[in-house]
């Protein structure tokens, strides 16, 4: 302990839930050595967009905890044969595809996440991106004016030291 220093703190991740303006879910992933500080700044930016923290749990059912990769993309690769050997691996049959990067983000269990990552290695894929995320499992549509609204709410919250990352479970935006 006195080689540590007095000095060391113990971080704790905590995730913050609620509903933030127009009826969007919210999850706020924390990392903080003061639960009181943080939960008092999350809690205050909920306020000032109208919106209302909830209890732990009370929310996580809109959202699947995934592991998510994403790896340049190889040519010839048969996305359907790839897929049906990660699945064993715990993989969603469901990938997402960047024809502009060229790259490939797949989704998991996030208790696989090592051996997703090993499989992905050892098989030569570049990795540029692997996470745990919050995926919405049901999306909810925004108009312009409200978007704004939950965009600048998600922005305050993204400036405080704590926040590592905000889910929503808002309707991404069509590119029209």
């Amino acid at each position: 302990k006195n080689a540590v220093g007095k000095d060391q703190n113990d971080f704790k991740s905590v995730t913050y839930e609620g509903y933030g303006p127009h009826g969007v879910a919210v999850l706020v992933d924390t990392l903080t050595d003061n639960t009181t500080r943080t939960v008092g700044d999350v809690r205050s930016v909920f306020n000032k967009f109208a919106g209302n923290l909830g209890t732990t749990g009370s929310l996580s059912f809109l959202f699947d905890h995934k592991s998510e990769f994403s790896f340049r993309k190889k040519d010839g690769l048969d996305m359907d044969e790839l897929i049906l050997e990660l699945i064993d691996y715990g993989v969603d049959d469901e990938y997402d595809e960047d024809e502009e990067e060229n790259s490939i983000t797949i989704y998991g269990d996030p208790k696989s996440f090592g051996q997703i990552q090993s499989y992905l290695e050892e098989h030569g894929f570049e990795v540029i991106g692997a996470e745990f995320t919050y995926v919405p499992n049901n999306l909810k549509e925004v108009g312009l004016e409200e978007r704004a609204t939950i965009d600048k709410m998600v922005e305050r919250l993204e400036e405080l030291d704590d926040v590592q990352t905000v889910y929503t479970n808002m309707q991404p935006q069509s590119a029209e």
